[in-house]
């Protein structure tokens, strides 16, 4: 077999292959044995039609469809191997000669792996995140764990504000006209929640206990339902009770309640202790995440189309996991929200172009300062996840062998020890 390899623009090249004679004629025989199993030929049983008959009657053609579906793709990965060239998407291919007796030519108009013209990586400097520890963050922490236990109050008077839980009658009509999903009754509504559409919950705020109002809303443009995007609404709203939030005192009792603490200072320090931990991670991934970006920001790189819409598939199947953990699917997704895949893709688009960027320079850098995982690192990642997952590091191994993605693993390593070596020369490392 022979191949030769010429860019034509860019990422794009066409890829030019001769495949033997010999070879063609091995794939013909294939083809032969696979179709004339589901050929009927009065006299002869399936499979028994022999060679010459065959094609008296079909036509050596017959085969030739059959014969390149079979030759077609061992070839292509072949010269793709010779050539030295690393595809990223589907080959465009153009069968140029093919028939019994000839040699096979196709030429694959192919895009590939961009090149990439590496910057200055080493010795560059981002801003490091404060890692202190603020008196408000810490009362705001406290803040949360009073809202959490606070007990919800029924008032016998006074008017519904902020913060309450309103429980409601409410109907809603448009045009004088009720639709479907616009009542309920007894609902409970915590005020201020931006739970309800824009401008109801506000309304609610100053009624009193046994007060009927009209609700004069405008549903958004953007709203789910079809039938009520922009409409405005009239909903005729019931106040049965109103429940406000009763504060623990912040004091000893309060820390001996929520935590294994005696006094209320006890249980502040070591709020500020996990809230410095947290901060502190969150500035590593930050240097991480700041020092690749600079590194890529530094690259010169023409970002494939075709790769950036793998990306984006593998990007919205991530979703679609994640979606599925709240019992959803992309379908009634889009249904709920008025998206459709192209419009997701659109808002995912960007940040599947920086991820396809950071991991070319990345590799670019491993390849530069000759950076690899080594067989410790897969055995120490094992280790590490057989600790988490609570398995033997064998199973862990076999799981990965199985699915073929120990590879990726290594990749994935790779990959993380090229972001240490930036983070580790970094100027204000």
């Amino acid at each position: 077999m022979k191949a030769s390899w010429e860019k034509i623009e860019k990422n794009v090249g066409v890829l030019q292959v001769e495949v033997d004679a010999d070879q063609v004629a091995s794939a013909l025989d294939k083809a032969f044995k696979k179709v004339v199993a589901k050929v009927n030929v009065p006299g002869f049983r399936k499979g028994k039609v022999p060679r010459a008959l065959f094609e008296k009657k079909f036509g050596i053609e017959s085969l030739y469809q059959d014969a390149l579906d079979i030759i077609l793709p061992d070839a292509y990965v072949q010269a793709v191997e010779e050539v030295q060239i690393t595809p990223v998407d589907r080959p465009d291919v153009d069968v140029e000669q093919f028939g019994q007796g000839q040699t096979l030519k196709f030429k694959a108009t192919v895009t590939v792996k961009p090149e990439v013209k590496l910057g200055e990586y080493k010795g560059l400097e981002v801003e490091l995140a404060d890692t202190a520890v603020t008196a408000e963050e810490i009362d705001a922490e406290l803040a949360r764990l009073q809202e959490r236990h606070a007990e919800l109050v029924v008032l016998e008077e006074g008017a519904a504000q902020n913060g309450d839980v309103a429980v409601i009658d409410f109907e809603g009509f448009v045009n004088d006209k009720a639709f479907e999903g616009g009542k309920a009754e007894k609902y409970s509504l915590e005020l201020g929640s931006n739970s309800f559409i824009p401008g109801f919950e506000d309304q609610v705020v100053g009624m009193v206990k046994g007060e009927e109002r009209d609700v004069n809303v405008t549903f958004p443009e953007d709203y789910q339902a079809d039938n009520l995007k922009g409409a405005s609404a009239l909903f005729k709203v019931k106040l049965h009770d109103i429940k406000r939030k009763n504060f623990p005192a912040l004091d000893d009792e309060f820390a001996k309640d929520v935590s294994e603490f005696d006094t209320l200072d006890e249980y502040k320090a070591d709020i500020e202790k996990r809230l410095h931990e947290t901060k502190v991670k969150d500035a590593e991934v930050k240097k991480e995440v700041d020092v690749v970006a600079k590194a890529a920001a530094n690259a010169e790189i023409e970002v494939p189309a075709a790769m950036i819409e793998t990306e984006l598939n593998v990007m919205v199947k991530d979703f679609e996991r994640r979606i599925s953990a709240q019992g959803l699917n992309l379908e009634l997704y889009y249904q709920f929200t008025g998206q459709t895949e192209a419009t997701l893709k659109a808002q995912m688009k960007e940040d599947a172009e920086k991820r396809v960027r950071n991991n070319l320079v990345l590799e670019a850098i491993s390849i530069a300062e000759n950076i690899e995982a080594t067989e410790a690192d897969v055995d120490a990642e094992i280790n590490r996840m057989a600790e988490q997952f609570k398995r033997s590091a064998e199973e862990i191994r076999t799981i990965f062998e199985a699915n073929g993605t120990l590879a990726g693993m290594k990749e994935d390593l790779k990959l993380k020890a090229t972001v240490d070596f930036l983070v580790n020369n970094m100027k204000n490392a």
